[in-house]
């Protein structure tokens, strides 16, 4: 199994009823060996979003109760098959050619985490969202960049991939159940020097994102200080493998 391709749900039923069809006909298209693995985080659909998966062809793994979509990327990632690993939002939001991309840096090139970066030259994003999410976005991104990962400010973009041992290490290693997990991630990752490529996304469908800049901003925020107070207190040292168990 190459590609295992993690898709973190909550109350995504329909969206992924209309998006997994064209996505699946793509990757059997490109002859790309994968398995998509659709993590339900608590949706209580009546198993509606495991009628999906089976119907499409697809691995289901519900969490009990609503954790946070990080604690659903985790769950997928530890259970992934693939050599290489690629979560993305459950409208899978950008260009399809970019899990071809991403492949080629992770496999071809030999970098340990390929992300999609939104602000650069090439990419299509903030164009195609309202003016709040955008500046939400800025202002998370610019506390990130400057206290955070020393000025790699698009942390928050819906699509990572790793290498199958970079992926357990770091998944392992983090904290975080939350949206600011992918702050956590490559926080720690670049604690640990690994190899990091940033693409540029083109934004396709923009149906997925359930960030609620005032329900979920302090929450994000404060996950900085948590982020900052574990590596001072070598948290990050240590696994906790079972946190979504």
């Amino acid at each position: 199994m190459m590609l295992s391709i993690v898709l973190p749900s909550y109350k995504g039923a329909d969206i992924l009823k209309n998006q997994l069809p064209a996505f699946i006909t793509f990757l059997k298209d490109e002859n790309i060996d994968h398995e998509i693995i659709i993590v339900d985080d608590g949706s209580g659909d009546d198993g509606e979003t495991e009628r999906i998966a089976l119907e499409t062809g697809c691995r289901f793994l519900p969490l009990d109760n609503n954790v946070g979509k990080g604690a659903a990327v985790r769950k997928g990632v530890f259970l992934a098959k693939g050599d290489y690993i690629i979560f993305t939002d459950v409208d899978i939001p950008f260009n399809y050619e970019s899990f071809r991309q991403f492949l080629h840096y992770l496999d071809m090139k030999e970098f340990d985490i390929v992300i999609g970066d939104r602000t650069l030259p090439g990419s299509s994003y903030f164009t195609k969202i309202s003016g709040s999410r955008k500046l939400g976005s800025d202002i998370y991104s610019f506390i990130v960049g400057r206290f955070i990962t020393g000025g790699l400010f698009d942390t928050q973009c819906g699509m990572k991939g790793f290498r199958r041992n970079v992926a357990i290490d770091l998944f392992s290693s983090g904290r975080i159940h939350g949206f600011a997990f992918d702050v956590e991630l490559l926080y720690i990752a670049l604690k640990r020097n690994y190899d990091i490529k940033r693409l540029p996304v083109i934004l396709r469908s923009n149906e997925g994102s359930s960030v609620s800049l005032l329900r979920h901003g302090t929450r994000m925020v404060l996950d900085l200080f948590r982020i900052i107070w574990f590596q001072k207190t070598g948290a990050y040292r240590q696994q906790c493998v079972n946190m979504t168990e």
